[in-house]
Parts: structure tokens; sequence; C-alpha cells
């Protein structure tokens, strides 16, 4: 890897940690500055107005949990690309990570930031000096690529469509210039600098930075002749694989046992850091949820009461055994929402009321106007309130903010082997499926939903989903 690129990798961690520590000095002098204004910033409270020493520690600290996050998050991968909006999108998503974080510290310490006001100036300005300073790493970047300084250099073996795909791809950055190729085809687009014999005179002759072989039919001995070529000449060396169809390329991991390299292909990127991510935004979030929406539990509670008789959670089945749902691995859990039926009415489903089922494909039941349902039922399920609960099942690790649906028992005893692909993961309070349809679509494209999800999970698109999900529900109130 050239220096260039490592230097710019580097540098963004000092950059991030210093960014942080301004921003909450300055939100720190701002807010001593910030008149009182009525309903929003109240007269400064001396006696527990920290010192700037103290608030400066403070400070390092937040700094350094941030960097942590970016670090999990692959923000400071040394293989930079030249397009900053990706990077602010993955930046803010780390970022609301880390506020969450904040709010569960002061939540579990009982302590108080000094001021409200100063912890939003705080988080406003972070999140702009931040983008600043990224904004002018890729500046300068980009300004001295354009110059030539730091390029890679790039040479392709073979000539093909693969190749030509490639090419695209590749002049569209300004951190590679394509130099060539190498092969018996000529090409109207790339120049053709000769043939396989030629390519250590090619070598010599230019400064390759990077050979990416795209040719299929090198025999074993061309392959060592050109590995070793590239170790003595310090290049680096890329190939397309071509030999397997790989069905999930996005999920490919390669090791090596002793010398010999294997590929694994994963069956979802929820692994190693990625599981790790997904955790920490399930226990912010869900922390976060519970302290948020704990009036409306409050609310929901005494409306459930007063509505019917019965308990106020669904947790108990009509026999007394606890509601369980099937998770990740096929495991079974216990599962809590509030009751929006009347008690002892969940088993109905499968006898008085099955010919009353409006699905005609797959396990899942489902009745429109249902009878159980109360005054009460109706409205905390169309507002999803009966879902809250189960944030509690996030925080206790047998759920997840993002994910496919929780599974019954007696439905998952019904799918078929294709199916139960959805256990690869943890079950969600919402997920694609859910914000893509809510219970109006059939069986076989929620799971088809599902398998997208899985294959395809990105911290992003966690985010994403649970911003949709608020915009379905009000949808579906307002209906």
């Amino acid at each position: 890897m050239k220096r260039f690129e490592i230097f710019f990798g580097i540098i963004k961690i000092p950059l991030d940690l210093i960014m942080t520590v301004l921003a909450f000095l300055a939100a720190y002098e701002l807010r001593l500055i910030t008149e009182p204004i009525s309903g929003i910033a109240k007269p400064i409270d001396y006696t527990v107005l920290p010192t700037i020493k103290e608030y400066l520690i403070f400070s390092l600290a937040a700094a350094t949990t941030l960097t942590v996050i970016f670090a999990l998050g692959k923000m400071y991968t040394l293989k930079s690309t030249h397009k900053l909006g990706p990077e602010i999108r993955k930046a803010t998503t780390l970022f609301i990570i880390w506020a969450m974080l904040i709010i569960t510290y002061f939540f579990f310490t009982r302590t108080f930031p000094f001021s409200r006001l100063a912890m939003l100036y705080s988080w406003g300005l972070t999140w702009f000096f931040l983008v600043l300073g990224r904004w002018l790493v890729k500046f300068i970047q980009n300004s001295l690529l354009r110059a030539g300084v730091g390029k890679t250099n790039v040479l392709f073996i073979g000539n093909n469509n693969i190749t030509k795909t490639l090419f695209k791809e590749l002049s569209k950055d300004p951190s590679y210039k394509i130099l060539g190729l190498i092969g018996d085809n000529k090409s109207k687009e790339i120049p053709h600098l000769g043939s396989m014999k030629q390519l250590e005179y090619v070598i010599k002759k230019r400064k390759i930075d990077e050979i990416i072989q795209t040719k299929e039919d090198i025999s074993h001995t061309q392959s060592s002749d050109i590995l070793e070529l590239c170790d003595l000449k310090h290049i680096n060396y890329r190939f397309v694989p071509d030999l397997i169809e790989v069905r999930r390329t996005q999920n490919i991991e390669i090791d090596t046992i002793g010398a010999i390299p294997i590929i694994n292909l994963k069956p979802t990127p929820l692994d190693g850091w990625g599981k790790v991510t997904k955790r920490i935004l399930d226990i912010a979030g869900s922390t976060t949820g519970l302290i948020l929406f704990s009036p409306i539990f409050l609310a929901t509670a005494i409306a459930i009461k007063t509505d019917s008789k019965g308990p106020i959670l669904f947790s108990r089945l009509d026999d007394g055994s606890p509601v369980k749902r099937i998770g990740q691995h096929s495991e079974p859990f216990r599962f809590y929402k509030f009751r929006s039926m009347k008690p002892k009415t969940n088993t109905l489903r499968y006898t008085k009321l099955a010919e009353k089922n409006t699905r005609s494909q797959g396990p899942l039941v489902k009745i429109d106007n249902d009878p159980r349902v109360t005054r009460v039922g109706k409205f905390i399920r169309k507002s999803s309130i009966d879902e809250l609960p189960q944030l509690w099942n996030v925080l206790a690790g047998n759920m997840s903010l993002v994910g496919p649906r929780p599974h019954l028992p007696e439905e998952v005893a019904k799918y078929q082997k294709r199916h139960k692909f959805v256990f690869t993961i943890k079950p969600g309070i919402t997920g694609l499926a859910q914000v893509s349809g809510r219970s109006d679509l059939e069986f076989e494209e929620e799971a088809k939903l599902d398998r997208y999800y899985i294959e395809n999970w990105s911290l992003l698109t966690d985010i994403k989903i649970i911003l949709r999900t608020f915009g379905v529900i009000l949808k579906g109130y307002k209906e």
C-alpha cells in the first residue's frame, strides 16, 4: 500500500479526536455567552458548572469513545475512496450511535450534564466539525491526486468483459491511473502494452503499483511467475476469481489455514464487527426507547386495565404456559407485548376463527376485524404501541431493533427448509418486510425480503428501516 494512502488513512484518527474536543470546548464557551431564553435556555447554575479542566477531561473521554465507535465501523480503513458522500453518511450513522451511548451513560450514572443546551451544542458542533475535518482531508487528498501525486498505477492482465467493467469503475476514481493491459487481445478503450511475454519488460519500463488479473486461461507456471515477479518488484497483485460461482459476493471472507488460502462464503455480513456494531445499536436504542417511552408504558397499562379484565402484558397462553417465539438458531425465548385481545382467546385463531383467515398462502394467520381485539387493543395495534415491551427483549439479547419478525412455534413447524434461513439472525421489532407492507404481504414475499435483508445487512440499512418505521406507523394511524 502506498504511503500516500496510509498517511491519509491514519491522519483521520487524531483529526477526529481534535475536532470532537474542539467542538465540546466551543459548546462550553457558547453556552456561557448564551443569554437566558424563556422555555429554551435557563440561567446557568454556577454551583454545578464544571471547571474547564473537568469539561476537557469529559470531552477527551467522549472523543475517545467516538473514535472507538468509528474504528469499529471501519471509518479508518486505509484504502480510501474519493467519494465523500458515503463516508459522511456512514459517519452520521455512527455519530447517532455515539450520541445514544452518551444518553445511556448519563442514565446509568444518574448524573446530568450541567446544561442540556450545552450538550445539544456539543452534538451539533461535533457533527459539523467532523464533517468539516473529513471534507478538508478529502479536499487535500483529491487535490493532490488531480495533480498526479499519490495515484496508483494499474496494469490489467487480460482483456474481457470483467476488464472493461473494472476499467470503467476505476476510471471514475482519481486515486487510480490505468496504464493499460497485457494480453493477446487488444482493446479500443484501454491501451495495449504488449503480450504476456512482455510483462517483465513493461513492469521495468513503467512504474506499476498494482496488477489486476482478469485473464482466465493462465497456466499454473505463468501464475507462479507473475506472483514471484510482483513480490520482487513490490507490486500489489489482485485477481478476479472465475472458477466458482459466488452466490453472495459481498459476504466473501478470505482466511488462511497454514499456508492454504480458504474462501468463506458467509450467509450474512452480521458477523464479527458487524455483529458487535448491531448489538451496540440494540443496547443503546432499547435503553433510550425504554426511557423515552416510559410515560407511554404507564398510560397504556392504565388504559388496558380500565378497558378490560386480564393482565397488562400478553405473556401467557390460554393454558397458562409462557408465550414464546423462535429466535436466532431456532432457539425459543420468552416474548412480551401489551395485551390487545380479550383473555384466553389466543387459540381461537386455529379453531372457531380459522375459516376467517385471509392469508391464502403460507403458515401465517391473519383475521380482519378480529372480534377478540379490545377497544384499546385496536388503538395500540394500529399505533404499534403493543410492540413496545419488546424493547426489553432487545436489551436482554433475544431480539434486535431490526430483523425478521418474531416467529410463532406453531407457524415454524410448517416452514419449509428454505424459510428457515431467517433464523440466521435475531428477529426484530421492525424489519424490511414490516416497512414494505406490514401485515399485508404474502408469506413468500416476506420471506424474500427477510433473506435480502440478512444477505445485504448494513448499519445504515438498520437506521433507514427504523426511520421508515415511524413513517409507516404515522401513515397507518392517519388512515
